[in-house]
């Protein structure tokens, strides 16, 4: 018989079946086993009752044939904190799971810590066991869990306010543990919130720390020693993401409220107070802070009085500071800076002295005052100052004494300017790390301020100089040294 061309084709397809079937079959081999792409899965801080992200590795086969894993189960078993999921099974105790040749998988872990009441931090431990081929192969799982003062609504009105919780009256948080904020959390009429140094203040997606008509904020944080408003997610992708939590709301009527040594971050909006109305004293005085990573504003003031000293107001989605609606503000030594890489078309300062009514009707709301003194105005745009006054009149008063300023206004008219440097680099050490120091004494805002303004010392608590010394106070909240 001739081996024809018809045979060799015959031959290739029995040698190609042949062979799909051995790839198909389950390798039984002890040596065959599975890899994977990590031996190990960090979470890191988990609060109480709240779960994680969830985080993921794959299961590969590097063998020429199928690999059958005959169980892969939590080794705490149904006790453990950790969820698990793989290939879309979930379960404490997955069996007979199959991976083709050069194939992968993925596995899904969560993790939940229940209540513990522990101050400190605990650590949570535990391992996805894989059973191949009488082989035993361990991920070890690891997440630091702790215990919050946990603030959760428990008012669900019908009227359109957002569900809330209302905090006890004249109550002081400390920081022996974390607070957590789910939905709106309400200091009452009548009462005053307290928050001390060291205080963690963590709020949940589009969670609020409202101030009512009538109550007060009063946060008492210290150098080095900061309280602290972030969102709940502490994984280090969120370290710097703008827009996972809401705001500190200031609402009309609220009063006395004082923020000094905070750090707010990767919020919406840092603080927003809204119109008082005639005052004699500020709605919001704050010191020696930094509020910044805010997708839509740092400060916010909507006919509001506000008096802000030796703080940085950095890096958000649209406005560093936004006074609207009239009212009256005042800031010293305050750095008010925004580098958003062309993501914004807002200035980082806005201001204005009007509204459209609901009858889109105009109505003034007198600007009786924005004065900015021995402050840095200063981004990345063409023009970062705002004027919006209304053609209709009204009272538009505002002052750059001694500031640093970006913009392409004409600053030459001394009834708003005095001693403005305008378009000049101020010097910062680096934007990139949102490090508004002076970088150098060569850089520009050094010993440009002026003396009758007085902070006695800058937001690293370094001295400044006074009117009794021969050198001048540097512009911003940072003195060089």
């Amino acid at each position: 018989m001739k081996f024809t061309t018809q045979h060799f084709l015959l031959f290739l397809c029995f040698f190609s079946v042949f062979a799909a079937c051995r790839k198909d079959e389950i390798i039984t081999d002890r040596g065959a086993k599975p890899g994977f792409s990590t031996d190990s899965v960090l979470f890191d801080t988990v609060f109480t009752t709240v779960g994680s992200t969830t985080r993921l590795f794959k299961i590969y086969n590097t063998n020429s044939q199928a690999l059958n894993i005959s169980r892969a189960y939590l080794a705490t078993g149904s006790t453990s904190q950790f969820r698990m999921n793989i290939d879309g099974v979930s379960g404490t105790s997955i069996a007979d799971i199959e991976i083709m040749a050069g194939d992968s998988l993925f596995v899904f872990v969560q993790v939940t810590v229940n209540p513990t009441n522990q101050n400190a931090p605990l650590l949570i431990r535990d391992s996805i066991v894989f059973e191949t081929n009488g082989n035993s192969q361990h991920v070890m799982l690891t997440a630091i869990g702790q215990d919050v003062h946990l603030h959760k609504p428990d008012h669900f009105p019908t009227n359109g306010l957002p569900p809330y919780s209302i905090i006890d009256c004249n109550t002081i948080w400390s920081n022996d543990k974390p607070h957590l904020i789910f939905g709106y959390a309400v200091v009452d009429e009548g009462c005053t919130l307290t928050i001390t140094a060291g205080t963690r203040v963590h709020l949940g997606v589009r969670g609020v720390l409202w101030v009512y008509d009538g109550g007060t904020l009063v946060v008492q944080g210290a150098k080095d020693n900061e309280v602290v408003f972030q969102g709940s997610r502490l994984e280090p992708d969120y370290q710097d993401v703008p827009g996972q939590w809401g705001k500190i709301w200031l609402s009309a009527g609220s009063l006395n409220n004082k923020i000094d040594w905070a750090i707010i971050k990767n919020g919406s909006i840092g603080v927003q107070a809204d119109t008082l109305g005639a005052s004699t004293s500020p709605t919001l005085v704050i010191s020696n802070t930094i509020i910044k990573n805010m997708s839509a504003a740092a400060i916010y003031g909507q006919g509001s009085y506000i008096y802000g000293y030796n703080c940085v107001f950095a890096n958000c989605g649209q406005y560093a500071g936004a006074f609207t609606i009239g009212g009256r503000y005042r800031f010293e030594h305050c750095t008010f800076a925004n580098f958003t890489n062309g993501s914004r078309s807002t200035p980082l300062l806005a201001l204005n002295n009007y509204y459209v009514d609901i009858t889109n009707t105009i109505q003034i709301r007198d600007l009786d005052s924005a004065y900015f003194g021995n402050c840095i105005l200063y981004g990345d745009l063409e023009e970062e100052i705002g004027l919006d006054s209304s053609t209709f009149g009204g009272v538009f008063s505002y002052k750059f004494d001694h500031c640093i300023i970006k913009t392409a206004l004409n600053t030459s008219d001394a009834l708003h300017y005095e001693f403005a440097y305008p378009n000049v680099d101020p010097g910062f050490k680096d934007i990139s790390t949102n490090n508004y120091r002076l970088y150098s004494a060569s850089s520009f805002a050094v010993d440009k301020g002026t003396t009758d303004i007085f902070i006695g010392t800058d937001l690293d608590f370094k001295p400044r100089p006074n009117s009794s010394t021969t050198s001048l106070p540097d512009i911003g909240a940072y003195e060089f040294y």
